[in-house]
């Protein structure tokens, strides 16, 4: 999905694309997967990075055997964050009317690189953002930038607080070890 976009409009949903997020034993089953499957190969031949766990922050089952925290987190490194919410159906437009200010946030944010969406319709929303450095990142969440209206995440925070919009809810932090392809043209998009 194009973050920030109308809901209706099918610049939003970029049906024709693929995200896939996997954990593998070692970076030798990535490779044999790539080379040995059909998806593998169509996968291959788009971008992909391969990252390193740093932190987990709120819970989804499937991660629920990772730690809270892996690694310390340099704030002045590059850091991957990727969201998986499952949403109550029921929320869903307090979801969106709080969501979308946030999703511009991020995808205007100067500290992102590349900021992308994916949706299991209907309930499972996810994000995938990259971004120059931690700091930037937990600042943006912390409202603490210089960027227009700035608390738009945190406010956001407050809310779900109140109400939570989902029945499950993490993001989790990696490190960038490999980057591999291009994506719409862009290469390099993890900052070195």
């Amino acid at each position: 999905m194009r973050l920030g976009a109308s809901i209706a409009s099918a610049g939003r949903w970029q049906l024709g694309r693929l995200a896939m997020f996997a954990a593998w034993e070692n970076e030798d089953a990535v490779d044999d997967f790539l080379a040995g499957t059909r998806l593998g190969r169509s996968l291959a031949a788009g971008w992909h990075v391969r990252l390193r766990f740093l932190r987990r922050w709120g819970h989804v089952t499937e991660f629920g055997d990772l730690p809270a925290t892996a690694e310390e987190t340099d704030p002045n490194a590059p850091v991957v964050a990727v969201t998986l919410a499952r949403l109550r159906l029921l929320q869903a437009p307090r979801f969106i009317r709080w969501g979308k200010p946030v999703e511009r946030l991020i995808r205007d944010h100067p500290g992102t690189t590349l900021a992308l969406a994916a949706t299991r319709p209907w309930r499972t929303i996810s994000t995938f953002t990259v971004w120059r450095t931690a700091r930037e990142m937990t600042d943006m969440v912390r409202g603490r930038d210089s960027v227009p209206e700035p608390d738009r995440h945190a406010v956001a925070m407050v809310e779900r607080d109140r109400k939570d919009f989902h029945r499950e809810f993490t993001t989790l932090r990696f490190t960038c070890i490999a980057e591999y392809g291009e994506w719409d043209g862009r290469t390099s998009i993890v900052p070195a």
